[in-house]
């Protein structure tokens, strides 16, 4: 059973930067596509970033060049580099993976069609 749990959310003002980590266990992350979603308050879950198992990235056209996805599969794990966070920004982050073939998938990413999630990791970004 893989498990996700993210860390490194927290409050922040808006111009800086935060680190979100993911721990993958039960599973080869080597294996998985993981990607990050987010979820903002009375609004629908949206796709950030996606990193397949060749380290191939897909990121959400607002926030390319200010989010960077990467992992290290020694360590099992995932991250975000969120920089020159907005307050628009603020929102509950979740990790997600997917077993199927380890591509990003459209149904995966940004469709949010996953085999597993975290219980998230809460960013606050105050103006």
């Amino acid at each position: 059973q893989v498990q996700l749990v993210e860390s490194g959310g927290g409050s922040v003002q808006a111009g800086g930067s935060l680190r979100l980590s993911c721990d993958v266990s039960g599973y080869t992350a080597n294996y998985l596509s993981l990607a990050w979603f987010r979820q903002a308050p009375g609004k629908e879950r949206e796709g950030v970033a996606c990193i397949d198992n060749s380290h191939r990235t897909t990121t959400a056209d607002s926030m390319k060049g200010r989010f960077t996805i990467s992992k290290d599969n020694t360590k099992s794990a995932l991250y975000l580099q969120m920089n020159n966070l907005k307050a628009e920004d603020t929102a509950m982050y979740y990790c997600a993976a997917d077993r199927s073939g380890g591509r990003c998938y459209p149904e995966f990413f940004p469709g949010g069609r996953a085999d597993y999630w975290g219980q998230g990791t809460q960013v606050t970004v105050s103006s």
